[in-house]
This record gives structure tokens, C-alpha cells and sequence, in this order.
């Protein structure tokens, strides 16, 4: 699995432009006669067939006529829609502040009944403390130069994750020991942030593993990523948030979070890593 989820939408892309090349190559014609018949110039008919410059939708249907393949001219479209749906920018999605992005999730929140979550970098949303959730949203917002409405956005994540003791919900939930330790606030916020992990591995909904620094590894670590249900898969990153759907790609994460898991700790063991962390804030 790639670290990074735009590979997969790189991957997509390389996946339309190898069909457009088909298309072309199946209809005989070099591609300054394809550039000719599509009234742009040769070089933009190489960029679309390497993957560098994604094609338009009029793109893709001059495209297919040229090549006298209007049937497939459809799918490509909708295949090329698709892709650009898997991959937002987080620019876009934040543009109208935090709180908007916390409440977008949660009619999908209230209808997934299984949550499989795998954290390599933060606590997971899920089950942050107001000031865990404050210092996060305050960083990102600094970072990103968004509104400034945390306060609002930090509310509207704390009525989302009521589904975790609400309704008929599962939550099993994966963690790097590492995300214990890196300081998000200070050490009062991760001090309480560390405690109300311990108070949410009692929620009859809740199950925590942690991977421990020392644990032999059969899957690498990985970004961040949510399984709901075994539809659908947000994997985040630094400049995208992609939404997968293809089962395939469920498929993909969904195997490797039983590996993450098989790797982890729970129970007592877990708890030990958590207590650990807690003693050690002000050293």
C-alpha cells in the first residue's frame, strides 16, 4: 500500500492515459495527427498520454471522435470524474473554516455502524479532549490560514463523536506508539488527552491497540486512514484528503489493518504503554 493516498489517484490517472493510448494506437494515427484532428498541439496529446496533464472532459471526448471511438468516450468521463472526486484539496475543503469540515462527516458518522481506524500521527479525532482537539485545529488553522473559527470546529467535534457512546457503533482503533508521545499542546493537555484514552478503552464500543516501538513488523508504518463499514476509506495527508470506494482499494486497506492489528497490543499491554507515557510527561 502506498503511504501517500494521491499515488492512488497518480495510479488512476496512469490507468486513463495507458486506455487513451490504446484508443489512439488501435486507430492508427501518430499523435500530431491526433493534435491536428483535436485542433491542440502535439505536445498536450503527450502530457494527457505520460499522466502529466490530466485531461478534460472535452479533452477525453475530442479524444475519442478523433480517434472514431465516441462509445468509450462515457466511461472514460465518468472513469475521469471519479479520479478527480478521490483526490480534494484540503485547501478547498477548508476554505470556509474548520467547524464546516467537522460537521460534513456526520450523517456518515451516524450510519456506519464498524469504524476501523489507523492513526501514525495524531489521537484519532474520535477521541480527543476539547484541549487536544483545540491544539490540533489551532496549528492546522495557523498552518493552512484558514478562518478562524477552532472554537466552533473543536464544538462540532465534540457532538460528532458522541456516536462513540451513542447508537449502535464499533469502533476498533489502531495506534503507533509514537502518536502517544508527540506533544500536541501541553503537558497538562496531553496529560488529560493520555487519561481519557485509558477512560475510552472501557467503552463497550471502543477496542485500542497500540503498536509498541518494539514490535517485530510485518506491515510498515503507513499514513493515517478510516475503514467505514467495507465501502468506503478517507485516507488523509498533508495536501489531500482522498475518498475511496472501489473494492479493491477497500479491499487493500482493509487487509492491511488486520495486519497493523495483528501487530498491536491490547488489554492490559496497552494500557501499560499508555500509563508509561503519563509518567514520563515531564521528564
Amino acid at each position: 500500500m502506498s503511504a501517500h493516498p494521491s499515488s492512488s489517484v497518480q495510479q488512476a490517472r496512469e490507468s486513463l492515459a495507458a486506455r487513451l493510448l490504446e484508443i489512439r494506437l488501435d486507430a492508427g494515427i501518430t499523435k500530431r495527427e491526433l493534435a491536428v484532428r483535436c485542433r491542440w498541439h502535439e505536445s498536450k496529446s503527450g502530457r494527457i498520454e505520460n499522466a502529466r496533464t490530466p485531461p478534460s472532459d472535452a479533452d477525453i471526448r475530442a479524444w475519442c471522435t478523433a480517434c472514431g471511438a465516441d462509445n468509450q468516450a462515457a466511461d472514460l468521463v465518468a472513469a475521469n470524474r471519479r479520479t478527480e472526486a478521490m483526490y480534494v484539496q484540503w485547501r478547498r475543503l477548508q476554505r470556509t473554516g474548520l467547524r464546516r469540515l467537522q460537521e460534513s462527516g456526520a450523517s456518515l458518522y451516524q450510519r456506519t455502524r464498524l469504524f476501523r481506524i489507523y492513526c501514525s500521527d495524531v489521537i484519532p479525532g474520535f477521541l480527543q479532549t476539547p484541549g487536544y482537539a483545540t491544539a490540533l485545529l489551532q496549528s492546522i488553522a495557523a498552518f493552512r490560514g484558514t478562518p478562524d473559527d477552532v472554537n466552533q470546529a473543536v464544538q462540532a467535534r465534540m457532538r460528532r463523536n458522541t456516536v462513540t457512546r451513542e447508537g449502535d457503533h464499533r469502533f476498533a482503533i489502531i495506534l503507533e506508539e509514537s502518536v502517544l508521545h508527540y506533544r500536541i499542546g501541553d503537558t497538562a493537555t496531553m496529560a488529560a488527552q493520555l487519561g481519557h484514552l485509558l477512560a475510552a478503552m472501557a467503552l463497550p464500543s471502543v477496542s485500542l491497540g497500540i503498536i509498541p516501538f518494539t514490535a517485530q513488523r510485518t506491515v510498515w508504518p503507513m499514513a493515517t486512514f478510516t475503514l467505514f463499514d467495507d465501502t468506503r476509506v478517507h485516507a488523509d495527508s498533508l495536501d489531500a484528503a482522498a475518498t475511496l470506494t472501489e473494492p479493491g482499494q477497500v479491499d487493500l486497506y482493509t487487509r492491511a489493518f488486520t495486519a497493523l492489528t495483528e501487530t498491536a497490543v491490547h488489554g492490559t499491554a496497552a494500557r501499560t504503554l499508555i500509563t508509561h507515557t503519563l509518567t514520563t510527561l515531564d521528564s
